[in-house]
């Protein structure tokens, strides 16, 4: 591996993959749908080849292919998914077509490895079970979302069936955190809701927190070792809401809320807020469709690494520093509203 080709590269895995690929010498195109985010994001990488395209016309930039020999495949239609009314159309499009589009243009330019970013929504389990690699979900149980991963999936698996020659393999995250969070993702929404005193109480919901930068080195490890065709999870740590936010709280120096949200409340919450997305297109921490998964995924969210552990040398960070970094990030980035000297102490 010499030459690598990272979509989504000013996402949240997607800057931190770069920055992992950077440091550890390889040459990096970058695909990003805005040249000026591109040079926000890796302004201190000035050796990173930007790349300006989007999933949804990959014939438009497969030229930028060329020369390289991996592609990893960060990019996804995935926030704006959660803030109201129906998305199939761009999910299908970009998650489905652009992934069968992209393997297919870079094995035309001559690449013969591809890391394909998938999801921990691909599988599923009854709740409170280790699930693995092996638990696959129905797409009958899937939300829309969920629905196009499992379907992106199927579309690298087929391509591997009909070229022998191409060695890829699937990268399963789960809710990434960490620094470089510029969109913000709905971890780094969360973060500034509590630090900005937004949240207004704790809502349901189990998570598998992971860093972002610890799926980048999985990824790179995935690139070098992984199994053709095989899935790899890097999910990291399971958590629940009432845990997450007070220790968010204490490392940022706030007070957090303590009271429950009833369900029904959640749901008032929710169609507000969906409506108030919906006329600024403005992200939210909250939207129905978030609200029906929190609900839906309860208690489904511990995962057995041991097949990465093994096959790719899977390790975790431990997830203060995560939060510290990313918190310490978004600070230095004016990622908050206001700074109090309890915050500051913080």
């Amino acid at each position: 591996m010499r030459s690598t080709f990272v979509t989504g590269a000013t996402g949240l895995l997607g800057n931190n993959l770069v920055r992992e690929l950077v440091a550890r010498g390889y040459a990096v195109k970058a695909l990003v749908r805005s040249r000026i985010k591109g040079e926000q994001q890796f302004n201190d990488l000035p050796g990173v080849e930007l790349v300006v395209g989007d999933m949804a016309d990959i014939e438009a930039f497969a030229a930028a292919l060329q020369g390289c020999d991996t592609v990893f495949h960060t990019a996804a239609f995935f926030r704006d998914n959660y803030k109201g009314g129906n998305h199939w159309e761009a999910l299908e499009k970009i998650n489905v077509t652009g992934t069968r589009e992209l393997i297919h243009q870079a094995y035309r330019a001559g690449i013969r490895r591809f890391v394909h970013t998938s999801s921990i929504a691909v599988l599923d389990g009854p709740p409170d079970t280790v699930i693995d690699e092996t638990c696959l979900r129905a797409e009958a149980d899937a939300d829309n979302y969920y629905r196009s991963k499992i379907l992106a999936d199927r579309e690298v698996l087929a391509f591997l069936e009909t070229h022998p020659e191409m060695q890829a393999c699937m990268v399963l995250p789960g809710w990434m955190w960490g620094p470089g969070d510029i969109g913000p993702t709905s971890s780094g929404q969360l973060i500034k809701d509590v630090v900005n005193r937004k949240l207004p109480g704790l809502i349901p919901g189990t998570f598998s927190l992971v860093d972002a930068r610890d799926v980048a080195r999985a990824q790179v490890s995935a690139a070098q070792h992984g199994r053709r065709g095989e899935r790899y999870l890097a999910a990291g740590r399971n958590l629940t809401m009432r845990q997450i936010v007070p220790l968010l709280g204490r490392i940022a120096g706030v007070k957090t809320p303590a009271r429950h949200l009833p369900i029904p409340a959640l749901y008032i919450l929710a169609s507000v807020q969906e409506a108030y997305a919906r006329l600024t297109g403005k992200p939210v921490l909250l939207s129905m469709a978030t609200l029906r998964l929190l609900i839906r995924e309860e208690n489904r969210t511990c995962f057995n690494h041991r097949k990465s552990e093994q096959e790719l040398g899977l390790t975790f960070r431990g997830l203060e520093q995560t939060i510290t970094d990313t918190i310490t990030w978004y600070r230095e980035h004016g990622g908050f509203k206001t700074t109090t000297p309890m915050q500051h102490a913080g």
